[in-house]
């Protein structure tokens, strides 16, 4: 999809008002078809984010003979077939632009009888796979990629794997996640560490599907050898996608708005903990449990921001919300530093070089640092900035044009539909300018 040359425009809109339910959470619904498959019996998926990423997993697992129904969008009946019910695709695997999708793919067919081989579009064909690689290796994996550990990867089958004791280098939930479910399939136990805790997404739906796992923050270990039992997942909103309208009802005088059952698991919410230091007006209201998951409705009003030092304890519980948080910081009064995020520089594009290049075409002053960025806060001015086909940065840029002086013009905006389809929508419907 990169490289389609969809176009935004956006401008001052009203004031944010009403409220809203942003999509399913991608994360979540990625692991909730994975682990629906690999499970006996008949699983129901509701609140399924209806993307392009997470459709490119549902192919694969059909691929591989699993039978899933769709009775209405949001909603997925997936047949399992169990952990050892896959059959061997009758082509390549193709994960769309999804890096979850593909790493943690990587870690089940590790495991299985048959070779594949997984692919995706030109920008996951750009993102390193040796960190997921080299920790299934040691486990007994076979995996060839190309060079520096780009895909397409084959995935050799017939291995056998063996439980590992597994530092993680770099703290990463994929990663992390991959190891886990190479583990399903492995001799003995496998145990992950971590130097600091990443979302636990993958541990929480292993428990629900009745896998026996024991974790804490920054540590989970299983054995292989048992079996998943099928169950209902309901998916919360996604806070990456609500991350957006948190910012925007912030920023634009007047604001107050509503956004219904997002998931507040704590490993994802360092943006409402990083936005509160900023002075932001975030209430959370009838907090409750969903198939495991914390959701709460999450009220914003407007509030004017101060530039603050991002603490470094929260950058892994809000990696995907730099971009976001770029745009909040480049509104906000005075100067904010971020440290410790060099992992933006291999996301979907280098998030810190194509918001540091798009704000300072919007007038703001910004210093990139190998590991951040220091923005001094000012007045957003028009321009026309290009978001490199990344679906985080596009938004990003429009929510800075409902407070900016003129028109944003936004380039490369396709790949949006791959976490949130429908964005423009949404937006346009509770005040947004955005065509």
């Amino acid at each position: 999809m990169s490289g389609s040359n969809e176009t935004w425009l956006s401008t001052r809109g009203t004031a944010l008002a009403g409220e809203l339910r942003v999509p399913g959470d991608k994360s979540i619904s990625h692991r909730a078809v994975m682990f629906a498959a690999l499970a006996d019996g008949t699983s129901s998926v509701s609140g399924f984010l209806e993307g392009e990423d997470t459709r490119a997993t549902v192919r694969a697992f059909a691929t591989m003979g699993v039978r899933i129904e769709q009775p209405s969008a949001s909603e997925r009946i997936v047949h399992g077939v169990g952990l050892h019910g896959l059959s061997p695709p009758a082509t390549l695997i193709d994960c769309g632009n999804a890096g979850t999708g593909m790493r943690l793919l990587t870690g089940i067919l590790a495991g299985q009888r048959f070779d594949s081989r997984l692919t995706g579009d030109e920008s996951l064909s750009r993102r390193p796979m040796r960190r997921v690689i080299e920790p299934l290796a040691r486990m007994g994996a076979q995996i060839d990629a190309q060079e520096g550990g780009l895909p397409p990867l084959q995935v050799h089958g017939g291995r056998i794997l063996s439980g590992v004791d597994y530092a993680l280098p770099i703290a990463s939930a994929q990663v992390k996640s991959a190891v886990l479910l190479a583990g399903l399939y492995a001799r003995g136990e496998t145990v992950v560490r971590e130097p600091h805790p990443t979302r636990d997404y993958t541990e929480r739906m292993l428990a629900a599907f009745g896998w026996p796992i024991a974790f804490s923050a920054g540590q989970a270990r299983l054995s292989g050898g048992h079996q998943m039992c099928a169950t209902n997942v309901v998916v919360p909103a996604d806070f990456s996608s609500a991350a957006f309208f948190l910012v925007a009802a912030s920023l634009v005088p007047g604001s107050d708005l509503l956004l219904r059952e997002v998931g507040i698991n704590p490993r994802r919410t360092g943006l409402l903990a990083a936005l509160r230091l900023m002075g932001a007006d975030i209430t959370l209201e009838s907090p409750r449990e969903l198939g495991g998951e914390a959701v709460a409705d999450l009220r914003v009003r407007h509030a004017r921001l101060q530039g603050i030092a991002v603490p470094e304890a929260l950058v892994p519980d809000m990696i995907d919300e730099f971009p976001i948080l770029f745009v909040a910081a480049a509104a906000a009064a005075g100067t904010t530093r971020v440290t410790g995020v060099a992992e933006l520089r291999v996301k979907e594009s280098d998030r810190i070089a194509v918001m540091a290049r798009g704000l300072r075409r919007l007038g703001i002053a910004i210093e990139e640092t190998p590991d951040g960025a220091i923005i001094e806060g000012g007045r957003l001015g028009a321009g026309t900035v290009d978001s490199a086909g990344d679906h985080r940065c596009a938004m990003s840029f429009a929510v800075a044009g409902l407070v900016a002086d003129g028109e944003i013009q936004i380039g490369d905006c396709a790949n949006v539909a791959t976490s949130f389809p429908g964005f423009v929508e949404l937006a346009n419907s509770c005040g947004f300018r955005l065509s």
